[in-house]
Parts: C-alpha cells; sequence; structure tokens
C-alpha cells in the first residue's frame, strides 16, 4: 500500500485509478478456470481421475486412460464407475493459510516429504501473497532458513494446500505424511531424544550427548558408561551420534563453544504490559567467528571403547553455523562422508574418512576464483552398489552433472554438457543408469529461464528433451513412472495440461487447456514479454511489461519497475498467474515492467559472477538499457518518469537506484532493505561479497 501512496503523490494518479487498482483483486477472483488438477492414479497405474473447475461455481469429473488417451468426463465420480468422493483418501487438507504477521529470531525447517509425489513450498509474505521456494521431491528432505513467526505453505502441484506451519524459535522438522493431520506432524529436537539416546542400528546401545560428554547406555542392562577423551573439559560435544550401519562405531561432533552476536530489538507492544520491551537475540553477522566442528568416531570394542579424532587438515576454515558436521555412512561402514565449505565460498570439497583409522581424503573438490553456490549447485546422489556419485558442478561454466568414482575419488566422466544449466535432478535410476532432471536455456529462441524435462545416461548417451511447448515446465509423473502430466505456461499464455509417455516423451492426449476468458473480460491485460540487450549490447536481457486495464496508446504513462536482484536465483515471472501487485500498481496509471539483469542466477556462470563483490550493480546497466530499448518502439511509455521499488535486497537496490541512477529514476520505495551488506545476515552476504 505504501508504495501506491508514494507512487500516486509523485507521479498524480486520479482518484478511479485508485479505486480501480483496489478493486482489481475482488474484479478477477476466480476467472481462470480448467487451469490445475490433482491426478489420482487407479491401482494399475495406467488409468487416473481428477476434478476440474470449469466455471464460477461448476466443476467435472475426468476418467483418463493414460495407455489410449481415451478421454470420459460426467457430473459425479459415480458415472465415471468409480466409488463415491467420501471413499477416496487424498493427502489434501483444509487449512487457513494466513499472512506472516511477525519476525522474530533467526530459526529453521526441515520438511520431509513421505508422500509418493512432489509438493510444492511457499513462504506467506507479510501481504498475505505465497512465495515459491521451490518443490520438495518425494521421498526427500529440505532444510530452510526462516524467521520465528514467519508463515509456510506446502501445498501439492495442484495448488491445493496440504499443510500451513508457523516457524517458531527452535529449529522444527515437518513430516508430511498426508495422514490428515492439520499442521502435518512435527518432530522436535528435544530432550526426550538426549534422554533415551541415539540407539545403534543393532539396538544393543545407545548414545548421547550428557553437558558436552558423550555417554553410552548397554541396552540390555540400562548401565550408562561416560566415554573418556583427551578432549574432555577442553571443548564440548554436540548431538546427535550418527551410528555406522554395523553398529560397531558412531560419530559425534565436538566444537568450542563461540561468541555469538548480539542484537536487540524494541518491542513497542508487547502483550501483558504498556511498557515497551528490549528483546536480545542472536544475529552473526559477516566477518563474525563461527563454530568449527569436527567429527569424532567412538568404536565399540569388547574390552572397551576406542576414540579417534580426525584430524582437520583439510578442513580448516569451515564456513558452518553449527556446532555439528552431517555425515553418512558408507553402506559398508568403512567410512562416512561429510562436505567442507571453505570461508569465502571459493573451496568446497566432499571428503571421506576412514571409520577404523579416522583418515580423511578428497572425494571431490570445487575451486573457483568468484564463488561456489553452495546452496543450489552442490547437488549430489550416492550409489553404494558401484561405489559411484553424481556431482552437480558449474566447472566449465555451466551447472551440469558429472560421474564419480566415490572410492577412489576420481572422475569417471561428465554427464550433461552444453551452454545451458541443470536446474533439478528429479530422479536417479540405479538400475538403468539414468537420471531425470529439469533444465533451461537450451533452445535459443526461448526464454532461458524456462525449464524443460530431460532425460540422460549416466555415460553421457541418449540425451533426450522431453517437453517441446515454449513455456515454463511443471512434472507430475505417475505413481510408476511410466507417464508424467506436463503442465506448462507463459506469462502471456494460459496453462496446458498434457499427458506424455516417460519413455520419449511422446503426447498421449490433452488433459485441459486453462479458460482465462473471464479474466480477460474483466479488462486484466497479458503481460508482454519483451528481449532486448542488456550493457555488453550482446547479451539478451529478458523481462515482462504490464499495461493498466484502460490503457490508452495515446497516452504517456510513467514507467515503475519491480526490482529484485538477489544472486540467489531469477525473479522476473515466467509463468501464468494474476500478479496482482504488479497489476494493481499498473492500474493506477503507470507501466510496470521487470526483468532479471546480469548477476543473477541460472544464466550460466560469466553471467552469475557479475554480483561477486558487487552487490550494487543489481544488473541496472542491463535493466536500464532494457527499458530505453522497450521504449524505442512504445511512444506511450515515459521515459522522464521513471520510479523503482522492492523489498529486502529488492529494497537495497531501489535505494541504489537513487544514489547511482539519479539522472533515470525519479522516486524509489525502499521496503526493509538490507542497505550495508556488512549488517545483514551472514550466509546470504558472505555468498556473494567474501569473507
Amino acid at each position: 500500500m505504501k508504495q501506491l501512496i508514494l507512487f500516486l503523490i509523485v507521479f498524480k494518479a486520479c482518484a478511479a485509478d485508485f479505486d480501480l487498482a483496489l478493486s482489481l483483486s475482488q474484479r478477477t477472483e476466480n476467472k481462470v478456470y480448467r487451469s490445475n488438477i490433482k491426478p489420482n492414479w487407479l491401482p494399475e497405474g495406467k488409468s487416473f481421475w481428477y476434478r476440474v473447475q470449469t466455471g464460477a461455481v461448476n466443476h467435472e469429473y475426468i476418467l483418463i486412460n493414460a495407455e489410449t488417451g481415451e478421454r470420459k468426463s460426467a457430473p459425479n465420480i459415480k458415472s465415471l464407475g468409480l466409488p463415491s468422493e467420501e471413499d477416496i483418501k487424498t493427502s489434501s487438507l483444509k487449512v487457513e493459510v494466513r499472512a506472516t504477521r511477525r519476525t522474530g529470531e533467526e530459526s529453521g525447517l526441515k520438511f520431509v516429504n513421505q508422500l509418493g509425489s512432489d509438493v510444492d513450498l511457499f513462504w506467506i509474505n507479510q501481504a498475505g501473497e505465497r512465495i515459491r521456494y521451490g518443490g520438495i521431491r518425494p521421498q526427500s528432505e529440505r532444510e530452510q532458513n526462516t524467521f520465528d513467526g514467519h508463515i509456510w505453505l506446502i501445498t501439492n502441484r495442484a495448488g491445493e494446500p496440504l499443510a500451513v506451519i508457523e516457524a517458531r524459535p527452535i529449529i522444527q522438522t515437518i513430516i508430511i505424511d498426508g495422514k490428515g493431520v492439520s499442521m502435518g506432524k512435527e518432530v522436535k529436537e528435544n530432550k526426550t531424544r538426549q534422554e533415551q539416546g541415539v540407539k545403534s542400528p543393532d539396538g544393543k546401545w545407545a548414545a548421547y550427548i550428557d553437558k558436552g560428554l558423550v555417554m553410552m547406555r548397554d541396552s540390555s542392562t540400562g548401565k550408562v558408561t561416560p566415554l573418556k577423551t583427551d578432549l574432555d573439559g577442553k571443548s564440548p560435544f554436540h548431538n546427535p551420534c550418527e551410528w555406522a550401519p554395523d553398529s560397531q562405531s558412531f560419530v559425534v561432533s565436538n566444537a568450542a563453544l563461540v561468541s555469538t552476536r548480539k542484537i536487540t530489538l524494541v518491542e513497542s507492544t508487547p502483550k501483558g504490559q504498556l511498557q515497551p520491551k528490549l528483546r536480545e537475540i542472536e544475529y552473526p553477522k559477516p566477518g563474525d567467528p563461527l563454530p568449527q566442528p569436527f567429527p569424532v568416531i567412538f568404536r565399540i570394542k569388547p574390552e572397551g571403547h576406542e576414540c579417534i579424532v580426525v584430524k582437520s587438515d583439510l578442513f580448516k576454515n569451515q564456513f558452518n553455523q553449527s556446532q555439528r558436521i552431517d555425515v553418512r555412512w558408507s553402506a559398508d561402514s568403512r567410512e562416512f562422508t561429510f562436505n567442507y565449505n571453505e570461508r569465502g565460498h571459493q573451496l568446497y570439497r566432499v571428503l571421506a574418512v576412514n571409520g577404523m583409522t579416522g583418515a580423511a581424503r578428497v572425494v571431490v573438490e570445487e575451486s573457483s576464483k568468484t564463488f561456489i553456490d553452495y546452496t543450489q549447485k552442490t547437488w549430489r546422489h550416492w550409489i553404494d552398489k558401484s561405489s559411484e556419485m553424481l556431482w552437480m558442478s558449474e566447472r566449465d561454466g555451466w551447472c551440469h552433472l558429472w560421474l564419480y568414482d566415490s572410492k577412489a575419488g576420481q572422475l569417471k566422466n561428465q554427464i550433461t554438457k552444453g551452454k545451458w544449466v541443470v536446474r533439478e535432478v528429479l530422479h536417479v535410476d540405479e538400475e538403468k543408469r539414468t537420471v531425470w532432471f529439469m533444465a533451461s536455456g537450451l533452445i535459443a529462441q526461448e526464454n532461458p529461464y524456462q525449464k524443460h524435462l530431460c532425460c540422460i545416461n549416466f555415460d553421457g548417451s541418449e540425451f533426450k528433451q522431453l517437453t517441446k511447448a515454449d513455456g515454463q515446465h511443471h512434472i507430475d509423473f505417475s505413481p510408476n513412472r511410466e507417464f508424467f502430466i506436463d503442465t506448462w505456461s507463459r506469462v502471456d499464455h494460459p496453462p496446458v495440461l498434457e499427458l506424455h509417455r516417460s519413455d520419449d516423451g511422446g503426447l498421449i492426449c490433452n488433459v485441459e487447456i486453462a479458460d482465462a476468458k473471464a479474466l480477460l473480460a474483466t479488462g486484466w491485460t497479458m503481460p508482454e514479454r519483451i528481449v532486448a540487450k542488456g550493457r555488453d549490447g550482446g547479451t539478451d536481457i529478458y523481462g515482462v511489461m504490464i499495461k493498466p486495464t484502460n490503457f490508452d496508446p495515446q497516452k504517456k504513462y510513467p514507467i515503475v519497475e519491480e526490482v529484485y536482484a538477489g544472486p540467489h536465483s531469477a525473479f522476473t515471472p515466467t509463468e501464468f498467474g494474476r500478479l496482482l501487485r504488479q497489476h494493481i500498481i499498473a492500474d493506477l496509471g503507470f507501466i510496470v515492467v521487470q526483468a532479471d539483469g546480469m548477476g543473477t542466477n541460472h544464466r550460466g556462470k560469466v553471467f552469475h559472477d557479475v554480483c561477486w563483490k558487487n552487490l550494487k550493480d543489481a544488473g541496472f546497466p542491463d535493466r536500464i538499457a532494457w527499458i530505453k530499448e522497450a521504449a524505442k518502439s512504445r511512444p506511450w511509455m515515459d521515459l522522464n518518469h521513471v520510479g523503482i521499488y522492492g523489498g529486502s535486497a529488492g529494497g537495497q537496490s531501489a535505494m541504489r537506484a537513487l544514489l547511482d541512477y539519479n539522472d533515470f529514476y525519479s522516486v524509489a520505495v525502499a521496503d526493509c532493505g538490507c542497505h550495508d551488506n556488512r549488517m545483514d545476515k551472514i550466509w546470504w552476504n558472505e555468498q556473494w561479497m567474501g569473507w
């Protein structure tokens, strides 16, 4: 709202425009039909049914034979020869989605998807808008930084809510199991685990930490024995204890306590009292000291125990905000692996440690003169049977997959190649030695941010691009992965849902084609996709433009840019949606634009590296060139009146617009900007600005 008011004052929007803008959400609600489904596959895996909205209050049921593409429709399930709707169990839950209303201390969430299908994760911001934070694959886990009080929504790929979670000061583990628990099942790291200990796989022992010391309980007798080490009294041990599969060893982390920076906040209207309260929270900032945990091996022997401290020669200067190291034991219990992310983010290693001797070796190593995008591009998949590992790397300048001999620590071959990027791995078939993934930038004439489904063999042979339509693609596999439903759209093209064969991507049938006529009838306008050259005169910059509902090409319109240029991703919309925030501002009488300049992600390493130690750049030279080029053929764009707004990193950029580019921008609205990168959160700023 403050953006609207400020732009209204500066650019003199009229009251009628303001009324039009504020009515947009209500005018356009529930105006797109046949746009999403939740497929319910029948037990044989060859057919599925779904319920689809066909009008404001209407719907129908569809049954599709996936082998033939035969499609049957009916007003209810029984007419399709299926059980009544009440008899069919799904994981959908009716939950209340509410806006984030407060931001407490830094915390985290761990999501465990036990379902057989993808789920999507959204942060619900203070305006109640869904901000997508990616997906969680079936039977996989995902950790997410957040803050106490922030609201998170879990949905299935059809967009139906599964659960709403409010983050707390402690890290929570959310089990997504579809068993009808309205808030999901919450599991906390608490005293119960400490008191009971972590049981060995054979059930004979339980190990835990008590007051920084390692304790072991004999499950048969209940006798507790403290495990003495040379480290006692020097630095504490930290939960949890990680047992080897053979129950003969376990690993626990040891780390000296470091002082943590505290910052103070004033709670202006605390509950239970009139006077403000002063609150103090932990908030590490760039350059602050961090724990340096190291693994210690405890081997169980008849005559007692053996303690082996792993030497830190290969991991001397960790970027690790935790006091523990996450380890993974090999299936044969001979060694365990863990990650080393060196402070400064220019060296990253996967290390393996011999469980008998404590000797460490390098499995894979990445180095960069700028930075390694460790939060998104260090995916790996271990193949224990063949002692191999699939690894993601940008070492050739593009995000690709590589195959390693994990026992020898040697590269076997590069799997994917080309001037395009792997965006997400969906599935690894170890028996067929095939990997399924999403990639973007594959087709020269397409928007390089549009993801396509692909598959390839481990040796790099038989690469297949399985989706072809010019759009942003979301994939939903059948339970046996024989078929997939492809939902694709663009900002200027409503969703199309197609059924394909997984082996060759062949189209079986159209499932649904979204109907947006009712939306367009409200005056809502399709965004326009624009491509223009950036600062170097050769690199294409991709963006969108949104016009007012009552657009008149004979008028001159001030320009308002929405900016978010955080290097961790790209932010210009690529798929169909109402884009209410942008359209509301446009309806005040503006042309709203948004584009991704150099320094943002998913366009290769050279494009991305522009941000390194250079966050103030924020792609401004590219986006200004893009706006000027667009205006050459659009005389109704008023280059003499350009405004900009953004939040967080976007707020930082909005302020920067007036500091460095005031010859182009007339006004800026900066919402909660992180204007001084020395003062902001440690992990985000050191990732791009260095140590």
